[in-house]
């Protein structure tokens, strides 16, 4: 007798609405459960809701470095 095994996919939760998400090959906008909170996550990080922790970056007048 042969046992065939099949491993259950791995889920996830939908960082967005916390929708659990199976990720398999058919999951088209894993970690998210769909393009709605695909986009609205996007949205997010264009208006700098989200961000990456670090120091803030100091700018250069780029005239101080061109030949006069």
């Amino acid at each position: 007798m042969s046992v065939n095994y099949k491993p259950m996919p791995t889920q996830v939760i939908c960082p967005n609405c916390q929708q659990t998400v199976l990720w398999t090959k058919e999951s088209a906008f894993k970690p998210f459960c769909s393009e709605r909170c695909k986009m609205i996550d996007l949205g997010d990080w264009a208006s700098e809701k989200h961000a990456i922790a670090g120091e803030d970056v100091q700018y250069v007048d780029q005239e101080d470095y061109l030949e006069h």
